[in-house]
């Protein structure tokens, strides 16, 4: 079956039908899905889904788009959310340089190191956010050595890859993967072993070819699997299982 490690069910989009999408996910051979909050109201629908939903889990976080503002009383919400059964790990966090209207930089900075504490204080995983900012997303990486996780729509170069793969981390990899302008994709891919591979949709976000131009869900991972594995040299069938099981490894979910 496959994981989605990287689904936002709680997104507005999904309001009209998040119930039958969701239950419909079994029967296409989705067996868990991981649902990140962006901001504490997210953290929380996520993590009230996941007890909604036997095979859904969640992770709170603030992510570095929607951190504005943010003070005690959010890092105290996700640190009270971090003690749920269901929540499995501190996210979405990270860093976004992309847009100059993103809170300034060196906020966005002191926001994810309290978040890469907070992890640290309950063991648990992350979920990083890295856009336009691998090199200040390495440096914090660097300074907790004990916290690993996942790099979300990982897009860095090779070389950071390496050395995240070496420091115990994995990589998610998402619908980009089957756009005529992943170039950098086949490079990562092929220094990234199976078992340090997450697959993810990001929905309703970033939908694969060939189902560009709608709302994505995790029905869509195949698109995704089958892509890698013939980047890999194996079959989706082996990608879909490796994957889960890297999943299941890093969320503490294993049984």
């Amino acid at each position: 079956m496959y994981f989605d490690t990287h689904a936002h069910y709680d997104d507005a989009a999904f309001d009209t039908d998040r119930d039958a999408v969701l239950r419909a996910l079994h029967g296409e051979g989705v067996g868990c899905v991981l649902n990140p909050g962006c901001d504490v109201p997210s953290s929380r629908r996520a993590a009230a889904l996941a007890e909604q939903y036997p095979f859904v889990w969640a992770a709170a976080g603030l992510q570095p788009e929607e951190c504005a503002g943010a003070g005690e009383a959010e890092f105290e919400a996700v640190e009270e959310l971090c003690k749920q059964k269901k929540v499995v790990a501190v996210g979405e966090i990270g860093l976004d340089y992309h847009w100059p209207e993103n809170p300034p930089r060196a906020f966005q900075q002191e926001v994810f190191r309290r978040q890469m504490a907070i992890a640290r204080k309950f063991s648990l995983p992350v979920i990083v956010h890295d856009r336009d900012a691998h090199g200040d997303a390495m440096e914090m990486v660097r300074a907790f050595p004990d916290v690993r996780g996942v790099f979300h729509c990982y897009s860095g170069s090779p070389e950071m890859a390496r050395e995240l793969l070496e420091r115990g981390w994995y990589l998610g990899f998402d619908g980009p993967v089957t756009y005529k302008n992943a170039r950098r994709a086949p490079e990562v891919a092929a220094v990234t072993p199976p078992e340090r591979i997450l697959l993810e949709t990001d929905s309703p976000y970033l939908p694969p070819v060939p189902c560009r131009g709608t709302r994505n869900d995790s029905r869509n991972l195949r698109y995704i699997a089958e892509k890698l594995a013939e980047w890999k040299g194996v079959t989706a069938a082996e990608l879909e299982s490796v994957t889960e099981q890297n999943a299941k490894r890093l969320f503490g979910l294993e049984q």
